[in-house]
């Protein structure tokens, strides 16, 4: 059975009313070659009711009445589509503040999607928008900023925008959406890779990655598109052992083996999916100075089992490792960790839903409603699978059997995870900082309130009412303590912090990544809404875990963020540095890049800067974000001591058999 999302609560109701928003006037898309004309259009069918009017300064104390239509239109510009692009530099302006003389050079990146419904009555799942990578360049030195965004020209988007007109059709139904002005029924074009999903600079080339399929390489200098890069390859991994438990299990497994074989060429042939489905969330081990990346078969979506693959890549893409682990759960995954010695995944179950997958090979539903929670046991799996299983500590543990967390959660960002071992006996102490929700509230295709048959977003899936918001996406903290033999003694589950407010997007310092860390960032809500208390995000919340203290900086009124992103100074202080964040002004339609100091986060002064994006180039929220410095940090967290066994790993270049 489908979660149950929000089926209980009423959508917040509009009075009638006679006009729809005013949005501004047509843009251009700012390419020397390309000076065509196009409208903007506007993520959502508007309703009987008018927008609120926009206000006029940039901070306005005496805000409109918080009522529902207010909220209801906040919402929606959040989700405004942004057909221009800009090929050339744009100067931002600054606003507030000045950049400090210490902000190392670099550029932003952030991508996400930028369209959200085209010019013949169809809207898509904000998941399925496609993407528009955003880049701010920032030079220390003089304190100026440089503002460039474009789409990514992946193989969808090229269908859809007719190049000669700028008009844009869906053809590709996705996997959240259906195409309300398109085919619906007998579309089979749902791998639709809109790269819009999370951004990678490695190895002197730039990425935007989507969870499903390649990632497409951009040109860092224009944000042009080179090309779907081709990362995994068709790279002989040896198929993971099988083993017979005394219960039928290798039975099974040949009826599973069975069952992907007939699969492969549907998915493969009809659907057009990758064998190896890369996941958009990658990890960089700073100190080996290498890129993790995992990846999932394709079949195993509709099979109660789970093939992952991860590889490891020095700073040329050589590959260094890989190893693929068959786990007998149907699971999904779309952020992980890593340790030392680990790789962690936190099992997401899910199981295929025949009523669901009717509707959706009819057209009637999104294709993602063949698959529905599977919330039959009421703890939640974490699997810990061995980097370098020659050398594992606690290698006779069987890490088929997953630690049990004694909690129900739905598992969505993964902020860091590191370990600790006990010299004197061997055990070892791993934790994980992560956001997680409830099985009861997480629904694929009601995400940010989506429905294709209004068009509309309905703000009351992200906002539950009061007494029932521990069920939207928190800060937790997972303890796991493990015994030299590899024994789970104790695993625990609790607030962050004693951090209960909905919150999503945990960061950290990345060069603290997968060692220790004191402290984390994340976004959350101050509350202060009260037809929108929980979502969208306006407030940055930092975390110390060394003395449980929590600090805050909240936007102002009806004004949102994104995700934030750490901005180390290269020093030896963990919190030393800055935050960016994007604040979405959907008052007044702007955009503006935030600067914060991370050490100030709580106190009046922690705005350093603020700079102002052009309005006709006002984007929707963004998803994730990368921070590419000009200079690399060799700051001294990749070469001091981190906890690990008293022997060094060894590095294979060689595919394990598990």
């Amino acid at each position: 059975m489908l979660a149950k999302a929000c089926h209980h609560l009423l959508p917040i109701k509009l009075p009638a009313a006679t006009s729809p928003p005013k949005l501004p006037p047509p843009t251009t898309t700012y390419n020397p070659s390309h000076h065509t004309t196009i409208s903007r259009a506007i993520s959502i069918t508007a309703p009987t009711a008018p927008a609120p009017a926009p206000r006029k300064t940039v901070h306005d104390t005496n805000a409109p009445q918080d009522d529902a239509v207010t909220a209801f239109w906040d919402y929606q510009f959040l989700f405004v589509s942004q057909r221009a692009e800009t090929a050339e530099p744009i100067p931002l302006r600054l606003v507030d503040g000045a950049l400090p003389s210490d902000f190392p050079s670099g550029t932003y990146y952030l991508t996400g999607p930028g369209l959200f419904s085209d010019d013949h009555g169809s809207t898509v799942h904000p998941l399925d928008g496609h993407g528009y990578l955003r880049s701010f360049k920032i030079d220390g030195s003089s304190g100026k900023v440089e503002f460039m965004a474009r789409y990514i020209e992946t193989e969808a988007q090229a269908e859809e925008r007719d190049p000669a007109t700028g008009e844009w059709r869906f053809t590709h139904r996705g996997p959240f959406s259906v195409l309300k002005g398109g085919k619906m029924v007998g579309n089979t074009k749902v791998m639709k890779n809109v790269a819009n999903t999370s951004v990678l600079q490695w190895g002197g080339r730039l990425f935007c990655l989507w969870e499903g399929g390649d990632p497409y390489e951009i040109d860092a200098r224009t944000l042009g598109t080179v090309g779907k890069f081709n990362l995994v390859g068709d790279r002989n991994i040896p198929p993971p052992a099988e083993y017979d438990d005394g219960g039928g299990r290798l039975f099974q497994a040949d009826f599973l083996k069975l069952a992907a074989n007939i699969l492969k060429p549907i998915l493969y042939g009809v659907f057009k999916m990758s064998p190896k489905r890369l996941l958009s969330h990658y990890k960089i081990d700073v100190k080996r100075n290498r890129l993790l990346i995992m990846s999932c078969n394709a079949e195993d979506m509709l099979l109660p089992r789970s093939n992952f693959t991860f590889y490891e890549f020095d700073s040329n893409f050589k590959l260094l490792q890989s190893q693929e682990f068959s786990i007998p759960d149907h699971l999904m995954i779309h952020d992980w960790a890593f340790t030392d010695s680990q790789y962690i995944l936190f099992g997401n179950r899910i199981k295929l839903d025949v009523a669901g997958s009717m509707a959706a090979v009819c057209g009637l539903s999104p294709m993602i409603s063949a698959l529905s929670l599977n919330p039959n046991k009421p703890t939640s799996p974490i699997y810990l699978l061995p980097r370098f299983p020659n050398v594992q500590p606690n290698r006779f543990r069987d890490w088929r059997i997953p630690i049990e967390a004694p909690s129900q959660m739905w598992v969505l960002h993964v902020g860091n995870a590191f370990e600790e071992r006990e010299d004197d006996n061997g055990n070892l102490e791993i934790q994980i900082q992560a956001s997680g929700c409830s099985y009861h509230w997480f629904n694929f295709q009601k995400m940010f309130g989506y429905d294709w048959q209004t068009g509309k977003l309905d703000p009351s899936m992200m906002n539950l009412e009061r007494g029932q918001e521990n069920m939207l996406p928190h800060l937790v903290q997972v303890n796991i303590s493990l015994d030299s033999n590899g024994n789970c003694q104790k695993c625990g589950v609790k607030d962050l912090n004693q951090w209960n407010k909905p919150s999503d997007f945990p960061v950290i310092n990345q060069e603290y990544s997968g060692t220790e860390n004191t402290y984390i960032y994340a976004a959350t809500s101050s509350g202060s809404r009260r037809a929108l208390p929980h979502f969208p995000f306006d407030t940055v919340v930092k975390l110390n875990t060394a003395d449980k203290s929590t600090q805050t900086w909240s936007t102002g009124k009806r004004r949102f963020i994104g995700e934030p992103i750490f901005i180390s100074k290269c020093t030896k202080g963990e919190d030393d540095g800055y935050l960016l964040v994007v604040e979405y002004a959907v008052s007044t339609q702007r955009c503006y890049l935030v600067v914060l100091d991370s050490k100030s986060i709580g106190k009046k002064n922690s705005v350093v800067a603020r700079f102002e994006v052009p309005r006709h180039l006002n984007f929707p929220l963004g998803f994730h974000g990368f921070w590419a410095p000009d200079k690399v940090c060799t700051s001294s967290v990749i070469t001091r001591q981190v906890s690990r066994p008293n022997h060094e790993f060894a590095f294979s270049s060689t595919s394990d058999r598990l």
